[in-house]
């Protein structure tokens, strides 16, 4: 069989595989509740128009980035890519009769190429925005609020207090907390502005703040001065409690602070059940153990964000139930979540986890890439699906001449990456800028500039030279 016939079969076979996975092995993807794990049917799912029309690209980012383990998971899938790279190579040059030297030296040349185009993939799904699915909320009087985010006045954060407010909205969040670390007056000042009517009152900006005790904990309903350092943790939280507001211990089960019972005597009002900063779930057992713990007590059970501007996108909210919530003034909503906060019983609280892929533990890590492009697939709806197919075969009628017309086969790498180095130095660039203006608050922008800069230039300089060499430089010619 001719290659253009193998390529068509193998386009109709992906297309007929791509039909199984999303209709006869289908994964519904919804909300759950972490603490009954049952679908919650009074919330659905919104897919970006965007999304759809250029799913073969933006669906498998998303989907990566919202991965169980991303940070594992990520760099294992990006390996797999290198492994395939080398292996098909290699067969290339293995099928060669002459010229195998000059090809095994022309793969080794291109492998820093695919790593700096590896590592942009990397760069892409952890830190840029992308028009991610989002929640619609059909419950009669529930809101969704955030009790844990920072922003770039907070050593940790990449994103500026406007594009936090901005993200909250388009995500679906009625309110949030900004918990910057050991900071609160730069939220007190971005919350003030939004009552003088600077930007809309939705979503509800709420003023928190992390402590770094002997765990780190939210402190929430911070409306004026207020100070923690050389504070003990009985003194920070029995402080909060006389200003009205509420103490939640963040990710205790990252097993870094004391015992549970000592945050019950101390006073803390709750505790994050889940987190998703990090890995989507931890050790289940511990999971039990806290849950029960918290029922006993009846401490309050809340879902932490804990977002920072990158990283896994919205995969947790937080549905407070309150009624007539629209026509309560500021003051009065920030009181009903603190109520609820405070109560102790989780009648008016549910965690809703974003489910797009059946649980798995930490094991097998190795071969979980292979599981997710599986899974990936099961999720799709009808459009998803034909846009993928839409895909498949424009570039299956059009794809090989414009590939000879603008992307002939030795120039598709170095184009690839040159556009992966512009890149990484532009983001390099404009993050510097940005630590500069929040100087004194966070130098993680800053630390990011001086780790892409050099990446994105040293992989700019590699495939210009690369370029340079192979199509450029003049030929020597042989003197007659």
């Amino acid at each position: 069989m001719e290659r253009a016939g193998i390529q068509k079969l193998i386009v109709v076979i992906l297309i007929l595989l791509i039909f199984l996975l999303a209709n006869v092995f289908h994964f519904q993807v919804h909300f759950e509740n972490a603490l009954t794990l049952q679908q919650e049917m009074a919330f659905d799912v919104k897919i970006s128009i965007w999304r759809i029309l250029f799913e073969p690209i933006i669906g498998p980012l998303l989907y990566a980035n919202r991965s169980l383990y991303a940070l594992e998971e990520l760099p294992l899938a990006l390996l797999w890519l290198v492994v395939f790279y080398m292996v098909h190579g290699l067969v290339g040059i293995f099928k060669l009769r002459q010229g195998r030297k000059k090809s095994s030296v022309e793969m080794l040349l291109d492998l820093p190429l695919f790593l700096g185009i590896c590592f942009t993939i990397f760069v892409l799904v952890l830190f840029i925005p992308m028009p991610n699915n989002t929640i619609v909320n059909h419950s009669k009087d529930t809101i969704l609020v955030t009790t844990h985010a920072h922003t770039e006045f907070s050593h940790d954060g990449l994103i500026s207090q406007r594009k936090m407010w901005e993200w909250h909205k388009k995500n679906g969040f009625d309110a949030f907390f900004i918990t910057d670390h050991a900071n609160h007056k730069k939220s007190l000042q971005f919350a003030q502005d939004q009552k003088n009517g600077k930007f809309a009152p939705n979503p509800l900006v709420m003023v928190g703040q992390e402590h770094s005790g002997t765990n780190h904990m939210s402190l929430l309903g911070l409306n004026g001065k207020f100070e923690t350092k050389g504070m003990t943790d009985k003194a920070v939280i029995d402080s909060v409690h006389r200003y009205g507001g509420a103490v939640i211990i963040n990710h205790w089960f990252d097993g870094k602070g004391k015992g549970k019972e000592l945050y019950k005597e101390l006073g803390a009002d709750g505790f994050e059940i889940e987190n998703s900063g990090k890995d989507l779930y931890y050790d289940r057992n511990i999971f039990e153990k806290l849950r029960k713990f918290c029922e006993k007590n009846e401490l309050t059970m809340i879902g932490g964000l804990d977002f920072h501007g990158y990283g896994r996108v919205c995969s947790l909210y937080n549905a407070l139930k309150i009624p007539n919530w629209e026509s309560l003034n500021d003051g009065a909503k920030q009181q009903a979540i603190l109520d609820i906060l405070k109560s102790g019983t989780q009648e008016k609280i549910k965690v809703l986890l974003y489910k797009d892929r059946p649980f798995y533990q930490k094991k097998y890590v190795w071969f979980r890439p292979f599981i997710t492009v599986i899974n990936y697939f099961r999720t799709l709806n009808i459009w998803q699906v034909l846009s993928w197919v839409f895909w498949l075969l424009l570039f299956q009628f059009i794809g090989k001449r414009i590939k000879r017309v603008f992307f002939p086969p030795r120039t598709r790498l170095i184009g690839l990456a040159l556009a992966s180095a512009i890149f990484i130095v532009v983001l390099a660039i404009m993050y510097y800028f940005r630590g500069v203006a929040v100087k004194g608050y966070s130098e993680i922008y800053t630390e990011y500039s001086f780790l892409l800069g050099p990446i994105g230039l040293a992989l700019l300089l590699y495939a210009l030279a690369l370029a340079y060499f192979r199509f450029f430089k003049p030929k020597r010619t042989t003197a007659l």
